[in-house]
């Protein structure tokens, strides 16, 4: 039988404890042997974004706990813009015979008519869906991650409030200590 891997991508900036409670409920939910976090290098929508390798960094961090997750830098490897499309080539041919899974979140379904060739992508790796809060789907039944916004951990990083609740203390504590937020606007 061949391996089944789970590929969840994103932005990551900063990883937070809704990315780490949907990769845990993939594992304990979803038919896997593993999950492979991939930051995306450059966002394709030309969005702003810390570092790429504090982004790598602070993923290992967030999902340190977790057992069959690794963290994956193959974006770093692939031209710019970063494409969905393209990461799931990538990883299809460096893992022969693996059936790939793309985990998605509920929020994101109203954006993947402006990805490059959806239907492309959900015929090399069918999608899981892990719904957010806020963005039920008719019918679901999987319980609904807390919305978690990225944008409020960053603005919460950079005025000193406390993002308890929100991010793994060991990712506040790289992002506060290497300054990643300190002054950086979310606008480009």
């Amino acid at each position: 039988m061949s391996e089944s891997i789970a590929v969840y991508g994103g932005s990551f900036d900063p990883p937070h404890v809704a990315h780490t409670l949907l990769v845990a409920y993939v594992l304990a939910t979803a038919d896997v042997d593993r999950v492979l976090v991939v930051p995306t290098a450059t966002h394709p929508f030309a969005k702003r974004l810390c570092g790429f390798e504090d982004r790598v960094r602070m993923c290992e961090l967030a999902m340190a706990d977790l057992q069959r997750v690794r963290i994956s830098t193959i974006e770093g490897e692939l031209p710019a813009p970063s494409l969905t499309l393209r990461t799931l080539e990538a990883l299809a041919a460096r893992h022969t015979g693996a059936s790939l899974r793309l985990v998605l979140g509920s929020d994101l379904l109203l954006e993947t008519a402006k990805w490059h060739n959806f239907s492309r992508i959900e015929a090399l790796a069918k999608p899981i869906i892990v719904e957010r809060q806020g963005y039920e789907r008719p019918g679901a039944t999987a319980p609904a991650l807390p919305n978690v916004s990225s944008t409020e951990v960053r603005r919460r990083l950079r005025s000193g409030e406390s993002t308890q609740g929100l991010l793994a203390p060991r990712v506040a504590e790289y992002a506060i200590a290497h300054q990643l937020y300190s002054t950086r606007g979310d606008e480009p």
